[in-house]
């Protein structure tokens, strides 16, 4: 009851700012608190403050770190708050004033139980970046290395865990009083949040991202990511290897600077693709800011808080149906959905294959470098929403991502299409992946799954035979054996099959 009333109280306190800022549709759409809201949208309204999304944005940005972060995972779900209000969510600026640069020093100081003076020669007092969680100085190791050190902010941890307890009790609220919500998980997307929070709270999370991305691309030199001082970094300090660059969306600055924008769009277009499809681990915040271009030319990727990550499945669902797109085959398009167990199967396939076509035929015919990924994917998720498609968070966050990445490409080069300049690679990815080598490959790896599956498969045969006899008077019983013996005998049959058809499609 003591919780209850305490999230009451800051509900109230969240209200009151929301209808200052004309932005408690939310609330009133998922029904929580009706009379809260109710008496919040009698606040005195501030003047000017533009479209939905624009003034929830303001108002998320007036509440702190956690409604700020909290904005920006909900622009990645236009399936809960609509597609206008999250494309003006995901311009949600992440800027907070700083916090002093000798608190900053004290937290170093506390992390390594050392003075400032034996770990860096030079440390910049003053942030060259202010965010809700972290700001970043500039320094120089005692080995004359120059480093970026990105902090936590004080008491940043505890100001989250109390907001996430109260979004998770309004999730729960939202569950009970609009029941159709059920679908869309409320409670899960908060879990997801703060699982999300929690690793960007943990600097040595983001630290491991770099390094693993910065790993996948060691044969790549154009495509860049700053190595990690591992003895500078801790949970709550993170030092990086100092890059500097012009920021990708500053066109001009780069053309007379001697850079070709299409070269620089091939770069990011070809390293994005690999993230995606090739590595399933990719950089899931693109805005200019954390993509620069060096003086040789190079793309340098900045800032890991944000990763996404997609398993092979997904990957290989992502191109069957991109590619059932491209060549109108929209009834393997519906077919990859059911198979991935992403539209329930009692759904009528033909009537989400006609969907399907809706969605292609806009698209169909058009050159590659006309075509938007984002779109498609976003056309889709509205239609699914019809057939009950459970969310996939992994893909929310995938088009988002594509969202940021075409739109900035797009400024950089507007006649070129990051897929258009990426196809080569687009290509020999589905000739690897998709093609005839690629079945054989599956249909290898499945067939090992098996047969490694197999004694754990026969142990639980016998123990299922022995509980079923566990009924029974003890007595001897010569017929167990060779029943036994049979359930041996026909699953080897099976192995052997199994191989017997690998055999065969390998010739």
């Amino acid at each position: 009851m003591r919780r209850s009333l305490k999230n009451i109280w800051r509900l109230v306190r969240i209200t009151w700012i929301l209808g200052r800022y004309d932005a408690l549709f939310l609330l009133e759409d998922a029904n929580i608190a009706p009379f809260v809201t109710w008496i919040a949208g009698l606040a005195p309204r501030r003047r000017g403050l533009g479209r939905p999304g624009q003034r929830l944005a303001a108002a998320l940005q007036v509440l702190g770190p956690s409604f700020i972060k909290f904005g920006q995972a909900l622009s990645t779900r236009p399936d809960l708050i609509g597609e206008d209000v999250a494309d003006e969510l995901s311009e949600l600026q992440d800027r907070l004033p700083p916090f002093s640069g000798k608190a900053a020093q004290k937290i170093i100081e506390r992390e390594f139980d050392r003075p400032l003076d034996e770990l860096f020669s030079e440390f910049d007092i003053k942030p060259v970046a202010a965010a809700s969680i972290a700001q970043v100085h500039f320094a120089r190791t005692v080995e004359g290395e120059a480093v970026a050190v990105k902090i936590l902010r004080p008491g940043i941890e505890d100001a989250f865990a109390r907001d996430l307890e109260l979004f998770y009790w309004l999730a729960a609220l939202s569950e009970r009083a609009m029941p159709a919500w059920r679908r869309l998980k409320p409670v899960e997307v908060i879990r997801t949040f703060a699982e999300s929070v929690a690793m960007e709270m943990d600097l040595r999370i983001e630290a491991a991202a770099a390094s693993e991305i910065r790993g996948n691309f060691d044969d790549e030199p154009m495509f860049c990511v700053p190595a990690v001082d591992w003895q500078r970094t801790s949970q709550r300090v993170l030092t990086l290897e100092r890059v500097e660059g012009v920021p990708i969306d500053e066109r001009e600055t780069l053309v007379s600077s001697g850079h070709e924008p299409r070269d620089i769009l091939k770069i990011a277009a070809g390293a994005f693709f690999r993230q995606v499809f090739r590595d399933g681990f990719f950089h899931a915040d693109l805005h200019a800011g954390n993509l620069l271009v060096d003086g040789e030319g190079r793309v340098v990727a900045v800032d890991f808080g944000i990763m996404g990550r997609l398993d092979r499945d997904t990957r290989r669902y992502l191109a069957q149906m991109l590619h059932g797109f491209l060549v109108g085959d929209y009834q393997r398009v519906a077919e990859v959905h059911f198979e991935a167990g992403y539209v329930p199967r009692q759904k009528s396939k033909a009537a989400f294959t006609q969907a399907v076509r809706a969605i292609g035929e806009p698209i169909l015919g058009k050159p590659l470098h006309e075509i938007s990924l984002a779109q498609l994917l976003g056309h889709l998720f509205k239609v699914t929403k019809t057939f009950e498609m459970e969310t996939q968070p992994q893909l929310l966050l995938l088009q988002k991502t594509l969202v940021m990445a075409e739109g900035m490409c797009r400024g950089l080069s507007p006649e070129e299409n990051m897929w258009a300049l990426a196809q080569p690679q687009i290509e020999l990815w589905a000739r690897e992946n998709l093609g005839p080598e690629a079945r054989l490959r599956d249909a290898a790896i499945e067939t090992v799954g098996a047969l490694r599956r197999m004694p754990r498969m026969l142990e639980r045969a016998e123990r299922a035979l022995e509980n079923l006899e566990n009924g029974a008077p003890p007595a001897p019983d010569p017929g167990r054996r060779i029943r036994l013996n049979g359930v041996h005998a026909a699953l080897g049959i099976i192995a052997g099959l199994l191989v017997a058809l690998l055999v065969l499609e390998l010739i």
